[in-house]
């Protein structure tokens, strides 16, 4: 039997259409490929499906004996993308009810697909790889379409754009010499800004400002308090930035000579934590609350705000001891008292969950995570 192979490297059919995979049989890969092509018409992948469903057709008319199948990786790396696509393999192979010997060709939309050829070729003998072109792509027709492709498609933009724009960045450093002049000052700003935009665009920053924008803007209307913690944090975190900065200049202001670099870090340390222990505090906090808002709120949630006040009193020791304010059995309390604070609500909470929950469900499965119920 020959077994037609489709490979999808990348899965854009079960990221664009949520088809499950491997897909078997003709029918079924009929369908895939027409749900593929609905939703996005552009993809490559398309025209490998219905390329495979051709060769199926072919062969089948001449009585061989012949199956088509479509198998998928994911999207995480080429490592993870052919263990994926090897165990699909396996999963097509066991599916298959002959009892002849069965070969395989490969149905692919480029090198990258092929990789996975030594994957398949462990499991099964290969017969032949077939690469689909597109004869628009091939004669170049639109080099419009070829580059809108570049900068959309996740997985060469990366590749081809961060170096491209670094490339851009670097021009301006050998026209320093000539900044001021109008033609130095043109030629590096638009070659700074178009590099810019290239890594911007390569690394997928607006997409993923969008998305940023787009969840701020659900949790707004949600009314979750995460939102509202996560913009005090952030005034909370400038604050003790600037505390800590005015620290670090007055100690340089009364200490003669130069400062040191651990006593510089311990200055910074000791004006800002205070501010940066509440923001922490108002975000675990604001977290909590939505959790618990939405029944899923767990016992061992409750420790954050207490680890947070455990951290902050033992950096505000350390850095006060380096800035000789305080003695070493201070430093020592304070060691201590952060560390038992985070054993005893570690402990604490641990204990109120498994009573709470051997109090309300006996025969509830203590493995579980278990969560506290607000109704």
């Amino acid at each position: 039997m020959l077994l037609v192979l489709c490979v999808d490297l990348d899965d854009d059919l079960g990221r664009k259409t949520g088809f499950s995979t491997p897909v078997i049989g003709r029918e079924p890969v009929e369908e895939a490929a027409v749900a593929l092509a609905t939703a996005d018409p552009e993809d490559s992948d398309v025209n490998v499906i219905f390329q495979g469903l051709h060769v199926y057709d072919d062969l089948d008319e001449r009585d061989e004996s012949v199956e088509v199948a479509v198998v998928t990786g994911n999207d995480e790396g080429d490592v993870n993308a052919n263990r994926e696509v090897g165990d699909e393999v396996d999963t097509v192979l066991a599916s298959l009810s002959t009892a002849e010997d069965v070969t395989v060709l490969v149905v692919t939309d480029g090198a990258q697909d092929e990789s996975v050829i030594p994957i398949i070729r462990s499991r099964v003998p290969i017969d032949g790889v077939r690469r689909v072109v597109v004869r628009q792509a091939q004669n170049l027709e639109s080099m419009y379409y070829t580059i809108k492709q570049v900068l959309d498609d996740p997985e060469t933009r990366g590749t081809v754009l961060i170096p491209l724009g670094i490339l851009l960045l670097i021009y301006p450093l050998a026209l320093i010499g000539s900044a001021l002049e109008m033609p130095g000052f043109v030629l590096g700003t638009t070659s700074a800004l178009l590099g810019l935009y290239l890594i911007s665009r390569g690394l997928g920053l607006g997409d993923r400002l969008d998305t940023a924008v787009e969840r701020a803007r659900r949790s707004l209307y949600a009314g979750r308090t995460t939102l509202l913690a996560y913009v005090v944090a952030a005034a909370l975190f400038v604050l003790g930035g600037v505390s800590g900065m005015n620290t670090l200049d007055a100690i340089e202001a009364s200490t003669a000579g130069e400062v040191s670099v651990p006593v510089m870090l311990a200055a910074l340390v000791f004006g800002s934590i205070q501010w940066l222990a509440a923001a922490g505090v108002t975000t675990s906090l604001g977290q909590i609350t939505d959790e618990y808002i939405a029944g899923t709120l767990e016992w061992r949630y409750l420790n954050a705000p207490f680890y947070v006040v455990s951290i902050a009193i033992v950096l505000y020791a350390v850095s006060a001891f380096f800035l000789d304010l305080v003695d070493v059995s201070y430093l020592a309390t304070a060691l201590t008292a952060g560390t038992l604070l985070g054993i005893a609500s570690t402990l604490a909470f641990a204990v109120l969950e498994s009573r709470y929950t051997e109090d309300t469900d006996p025969d509830a499965d203590s493995e579980g995570p278990h969560q506290i119920d607000n109704a």
